[in-house]
């Protein structure tokens, strides 16, 4: 009986004890007293603002994609290890993704208008020639100067603002394209007003940086991709930065397949045509083309992936200023060229100047070896046309089109071709 008694109680105090240790363990202040688990700490890219060109503002493109870096909603792709970090400055472009819902990403390029020295390079120069030191505030500096104080009083964007600023897009200027500038420039709220009353003194000292640097993101943001323009869509800026759909380039297609090759060298074709004759009557002409001139899209389509070259003349409205005017210079005249560089005449340029450049650097090695003879040898030999017609005109035009029409046949009708797929099984088009 003692030892069936003692067994119970051993058994009551076991349960007792157990249900003490349960007691402790749901009191909140008790609970407080064990260590907490180490908490998740999300790896973060650490954005400095050198690395974006973030201090050298506003003497920069603009801020109207900040956040989607900061957020990382733009991530760099290729560096996207566990701890993220930065890819090197010293590149001109990386590769990226871009999110709206942090679901769905998509590829983008972020590029820099020009190299990282050659920035380091202009900002010594804006420096040196103004203020007579190594370092200083390029925003005061710039400010500062005639060009700019002319911009802070102007009310409208004229072609005496821009003289002798060395990009292509500006040498030959009308007021209608100066006005569509100022109406679609998208690193400010959207005033739709011709008149630059919208623009902050930030705004305008932006502006004026941008186009004397490099014209590319204006030329995306003044004709843009929804409305039929052969340029990728442009996303935004910070800093010296910019973002853009992504684009491979032609290069890369330098050993593709036959059918390919001839889509490619089609489209080519195409756009060069439209950039000599659109709706809105402006011509554009490339003063240098090379292999990353042009891209294509993952849906096979091909697009004007650098603007930087790319010169316009108004064909309704004719050039506001005769070429010696254009003799102007100043700090923004030579921030990423050589201040001796000399323009083209605007009377001296031709649309026949980009087809032949075309014909010389691009399609011979896109084209070269591709196809069976004689098909081959004809391509070659309108080719060669084509590239030595400086003094023909007509002769030129006339190889095109023959290359055109012998090219049109050789393409294929595949998803491979997303951008006129399945369009082309029932269009005589393509």
């Amino acid at each position: 009986m003692g030892h069936w008694i003692r067994c119970l109680c051993s058994r009551v105090a076991d349960s007792l004890m157990l249900l003490l240790v349960l007691a402790l363990s749901c009191n909140p202040s008790t609970a407080a007293t064990a260590s907490p688990p180490a908490p998740h700490i999300k790896p973060s890219y650490s954005f400095g603002r050198t690395f974006l060109g973030l201090d050298k503002c506003n003497a920069c493109i603009g801020t109207s994609i900040c956040k989607k870096f900061f957020k990382e909603e733009i991530r760099f792709d290729t560096w996207l290890s566990s701890h993220l970090k930065l890819p090197p400055s010293y590149l001109l472009s990386y590769s990226g993704n871009y999110t709206d819902d942090a679901k769905s990403w998509r590829l983008v390029d972020i590029t820099r208008l020009t190299s990282k020295y050659q920035h380091d390079r202009a900002d010594k120069r804006i420096c040196t020639s103004l203020l007579k030191t190594k370092t200083c505030s390029l925003e005061r500096a710039l400010r500062r100067t005639h060009r700019f104080q002319k911009w802070l009083r102007a009310k409208r964007l004229t072609p005496d603002l821009v003289q002798g600023l060395s990009s292509p897009m500006l040498r030959c200027p009308s007021q209608r394209l100066l006005d569509r500038i100022v109406r679609r420039y998208a690193e400010v709220p959207d005033a739709g007003s011709i008149y630059m009353d919208h623009l902050t003194d930030r705004d305008k000292l932006r502006l004026l940086y941008t186009l004397s640097v490099n014209s590319h993101p204006i030329l995306l943001q003044i004709f843009p991709d929804v409305e039929g323009w052969p340029f990728p869509r442009y996303l935004g800026s910070c800093g010296r930065l910019v973002v853009s759909a992504s684009t491979r380039p032609l290069r890369d297609f330098y050993g593709a397949a036959p059918e390919v090759a001839a889509d490619l060298a089609l489209q080519l074709l195409t756009v060069l045509r439209s950039m000599g004759t659109n709706d809105l009557n402006y011509f554009f002409y490339f003063t240098h083309v090379d292999a990353g001139t042009f891209g294509v899209f993952s849906n096979g389509h091909l697009f004007i992936r650098d603007a930087s070259t790319l010169g316009i003349i108004d064909k309704e409205e004719g050039s506001q200023l005769i070429d010696s005017q254009q003799e102007y210079k100043d700090i923004f005249s030579c921030l990423t060229v050589d201040c001796q560089s000399a323009f083209v005449s605007c009377n001296s340029i031709r649309e026949k100047h980009s087809l032949i450049m075309v014909c010389q650097e691009l399609l011979p090695k896109l084209l070269k070896g591709k196809f069976l003879q004689p098909v081959q040898e004809k391509i070659d030999s309108f080719l060669q046309h084509c590239a030595d017609g400086l003094a023909d005109d007509q002769g030129v035009n006339e190889a095109v089109a023959k290359l055109a029409e012998l090219l049109k046949p050789l393409r294929s009708c595949d998803s491979r071709f997303a951008y006129r797929y399945p369009d082309c099984k029932y269009s005589d088009k393509y």
